[in-house]
């Protein structure tokens, strides 16, 4: 036996262990279906961890204010620095808590998806902290949490370096940079990296998703943007593979998760799937057509990754239609300011007149902050309200909406 047939024996040999071992400890990606490591189908149902490690506005009650940068300039505007980072720790210890977990776990979910930003993994300025960030601190948690309540783990970079959106929702300043700077994927793939580094031995954790609604509508190149989503993805699985090849890697398409036809080879890695995102429209099989049709193209499984903000009888309506059709889904947001959601805080009396008010008003030189920024102690108390009241046992299930998600209240 010559020596190149002995090489790729080994590597055959190496490989099928790899498969074996992903086979027997972690969800695994078998044709268009999740296996558990038990053996059985894993059909996702659940929720997201929304606005807690990537704040987004509408979440507060705010408007024009709507992405964590813009907040965090407004409260350090509005309150100071300090009380400011003062804030964001509270907000990240208080916000979401072990008794959340076991909340949703209760319902009958099964698996929860976790929005974060690329920044918890840097030492760039991010929600109070400049330099040693806890986004490894912060996910360990919920990983306990979610192994002692039976849930499987989605890690979604909700907002990646330069903006992979171009809207608010990547935290970025509008405009997909991500996809034109180099360094941007350079820090892309290595932040992925890390995480997989860490938790690749993880089987609490079903997979990675790389990047959340890539490329908005908006931009006249957005064919062009489109053609680079493949060949970065790619980029960032080769690194990931490096470390891991345990876990299932999530793959969403461009223009709100919602097109797929830039996608030419999905043969490229043993362990992948791709997501969707839907949000109104009709509560049939035919408005999720192009994603079954791509779903039963590649042979591999389509998860609705978000899905909400509607009534309960569109959303339980819509439920059917996913199971009918094999999508598994996690609804958005599980938590936010009064209602469309699983759990809602209630709203700070004057919460409108103080912090709301503030951040619409035009802040555009240092006279309009010192002529808008309200009394000091009103403002900093109600925060501190809003904090207290994002607390699981001070917040308000919301039955109708948790029965519509096919869940139990």
């Amino acid at each position: 036996m010559n020596k190149l047939v002995l090489i790729i024996l080994s590597l055959t040999l190496s490989l099928g262990l790899q498969a074996t071992e992903s086979q027997g400890k972690f969800v695994h990606v078998q044709g268009v279906n999740l296996i558990r490591p038990d053996g059985e189908k894993l059909f996702i149902v659940g929720t997201n961890l929304g606005n807690w490690l990537n704040p987004e506005g509408y979440m507060f009650g705010l408007k024009r204010t709507n992405s964590a940068w813009m907040i965090d300039e407004m409260l350090c505007e509005m309150v100071g620095p300090d009380f400011t980072a003062k804030f964001w720790q509270g907000f990240k210890d208080n916000y979401i808590t072990r008794s959340d977990i076991e909340f949703i776990a209760r319902t009958g979910a099964n698996t929860i998806r976790l929005p974060f930003n690329y920044k918890l993994f840097t030492d760039e300025d991010y929600m109070g902290l400049t330099a040693k960030q806890d986004g490894f601190a912060r996910i360990d948690s919920v990983i306990d949490w979610c192994r002692d309540n039976g849930l499987y783990l989605v890690l979604d970079m909700h907002d990646c370096p330069g903006g992979q959106t171009g809207d608010n929702i990547d935290n970025g300043h509008g405009y997909p940079w991500l996809f034109e700077s180099e360094y941007s994927q350079q820090l892309f793939c290595k932040v992925w990296q890390d995480i997989a580094n860490r938790y690749k031995n993880e089987p609490v954790i079903l997979g990675y998703e790389l990047m959340n609604e890539p490329i908005a509508p908006f931009f006249d190149n957005k064919e062009d943007l489109n053609a680079k989503l493949e060949p970065l993805y790619k980029r960032a699985v080769t690194a990931i593979r490096k470390v891991d090849t345990n876990h299932i890697i999530l793959l969403g398409g461009a223009q709100w998760n919602s097109i797929f036809t830039m996608f030419q080879d999905w043969t490229f890695d043993h362990n992948i799937m791709y997501t969707c995102h839907r949000y109104g429209g009709d509560a049939t099989t035919e408005a999720i057509r192009s994603f079954i049709d791509f779903r039963d193209k590649t042979g591999l499984p389509m998860y609705m990754g978000e899905i909400g903000h509607n009534t309960d009888e569109w959303q339980a309506d819509f439920v059917k239609v996913m199971r009918e059709n094999n999508i598994g889904y996690t609804f958005w947001p599980y938590k936010k300011l009064d209602g469309s959601c699983m759990m809602a805080i209630t709203r700070p009396a004057e919460w409108d007149s103080i912090i709301v008010k503030f951040s619409e008003t035009p802040r555009g030189t240092y006279k309009e902050f010192r002529e808008a920024r309200p009394d000091q102690q009103k403002a900093r108390a109600l925060l501190l309200q809003f904090l207290e009241n994002s607390k699981k046992e001070n917040c308000s299930p919301q039955k109708g909406y948790i029965k519509s998600m096919g869940l139990n209240y």
